[in-house]
């Protein structure tokens, strides 16, 4: 980062986050070309959500390879708003790609996923079955010191709403009967990367990657991340560059997981994406909590306590970038 010498007049702002769309997309594109020529792969798949991150994510892989040597999935299931199908089949229409739907709904059925997972709320809400919805959320970084304690919030077929906390064993068997959705998308794109001997392009940003929003074998596995690298505010300004429709460009990110409506900073982050970029990249810079505080309307005490969820989700989630761990390398493959 480059700082003014005169450190009296330096101001942080939203500004540092600026890209040049046309030198960025040039510079992608090139080493998505030169990753896929390593790999002998000659195309790209990738599932498209109709969010902002698979959204530009296609725009840049017909850029590399050509509308016609990309391949995307709508994966919905039984939890999914339909408005995310709608607003995929946009984006395809929008590139001219040729997309699918794989609705994983009856498999994810019959692997017990859902089962598993209101079997766990049961143990909280014995009356939870049909017509009932569900969500985890978070606790708000800003409002106190300490670890983030994760609430399960249902809500009845009358439409009544009740958050409980939840001891650590419910709270895993959600999480692990819900990661079953990305494992089942991601062996999808696979099985068509195969076919295609194309390769599996993966869609998170800057702010998902390093704060570990993804399952470890599910949508964090890919054989490229071409924008793994840039905040997610960054990521809008490539999408109005790239032609995204305003629509989604206008959308509030979701995790599209749960039955009931869901934004990602109520299940994971600890403010919008817009805000957690200016704290993210400050702690990366080195800037002071003042003045990224100044920038993101929060006091030096609320960035502090960011940085510490900051720091506290890279140590809980470091695994999930790890490779199998070898007892020994193997060195005559580099390992």
């Amino acid at each position: 980062m480059n700082i003014h010498p005169d450190q009296e007049r330096f101001t942080f702002s939203a500004d540092a986050l600026k890209i040049d769309g046309a030198a960025e997309t040039d510079r992608i594109v090139a080493g998505l070309r030169a990753q896929l020529r390593g790999m002998r792969k000659r195309g790209l798949v990738l599932g498209l959500s109709g969010g902002i991150d698979s959204s530009v994510s296609v725009a840049l892989a017909v850029r590399a390879v050509g509308a016609k040597n990309v391949f995307c999935l709508f994966m919905p299931e039984n939890d999914s708003d339909p408005e995310s199908l709608r607003l995929g089949r946009l984006v395809a229409e929008t590139y001219g790609v040729e997309a699918i739907v794989e609705d994983i709904g009856p498999t994810l059925a019959a692997m017990g996923c859902y089962a598993r997972r209101d079997a766990f709320i049961r143990e909280l809400v014995p009356d939870y079955g049909p017509g009932w919805a569900s969500k985890i959320v978070i606790a708000n970084a800003l409002e106190g010191d300490g670890y983030n304690i994760s609430s399960l919030v249902v809500q009845d077929p009358q439409g009544k709403q009740t958050k409980l906390r939840m001891p650590p064993s419910v709270y895993l068997g959600i999480v692990a009967a819900t990661n079953m959705k990305q494992r089942t998308r991601k062996q999808l794109e696979y099985y068509h990367a195969d076919r295609l001997n194309f390769a599996v392009l993966g869609t998170p940003n800057r702010l998902e990657y390093d704060q570990g929003f993804f399952v470890k074998n599910g949508d964090g596995a890919a054989d490229v991340k071409p924008i793994a690298h840039l905040y997610k505010s960054q990521v809008y300004a490539l999408a109005a560059y790239l032609g995204v429709p305003e629509e989604i460009r206008r959308r509030p990110p979701t995790t599209d997981t749960y039955s009931l409506e869901q934004t990602q900073e109520e299940f994971y982050f600890s403010l919008p994406y817009d805000r957690m970029d200016l704290c993210l990249y400050g702690l990366n810079n080195g800037l002071s909590a003042e003045d990224v505080g100044r920038a993101a309307d929060l006091s030096a005490a609320q960035v502090e306590r960011v940085w510490a969820d900051i720091a506290a989700k890279r140590k809980a989630t470091r695994y999930l970038h790890l490779g199998p761990q070898l007892v020994q390398p193997v060195a005559e493959i580099g390992e």
